[in-house]
């Protein structure tokens, strides 16, 4: 039963926030506008230090950037709105509890963008109830 299964590639990962977040409520995907989506194995160092994680499996994810309600005409040129999902740590959270990859990815793309913006957690469940 287990032989052909297999963690999905960075790539494949990837894939799959791309087309989770497309059926986020269209809202909510208007506070990233242009947000690019990227996958790697682990947090960098220099993002461990800054969030003070213990672990490079502590952190599922991180949102960077500027969005729609915080902009101004007076900003400079900025760099794009990005979200990083850490391959590792997702697969290893998913290995542990009883959740689809599915959903913990959207679970993680929702919390990096609500809590950027300031959401409650009531507010994030409302959104995750929505899909």
């Amino acid at each position: 039963m287990w032989t052909s299964a297999k963690a999905p590639s960075l790539a494949e990962m990837e894939t799959m926030a791309h087309a989770i977040f497309e059926r986020l409520p269209k809202g909510f995907r208007d506070l990233c506008e242009g947000l690019i989506i990227r996958v790697d194995d682990f947090p960098t160092e220099e993002v461990l230090d800054e969030m003070d994680a213990e672990s490079e499996f502590d952190l599922l994810g991180l949102f960077h950037g500027v969005g729609l309600p915080f902009r101004s005409n007076d900003d400079i040129a900025r760099l794009p709105n990005m979200i990083w999902l850490y391959r590792r740590p997702i697969l290893d959270y998913w290995a542990e509890h009883d959740e689809t990859l599915g959903r913990i990815v959207r679970h993680v793309l929702i919390h990096e963008i609500g809590h950027h913006f300031g959401l409650s957690d009531a507010d994030m469940e409302a959104i995750e109830a929505q899909g």
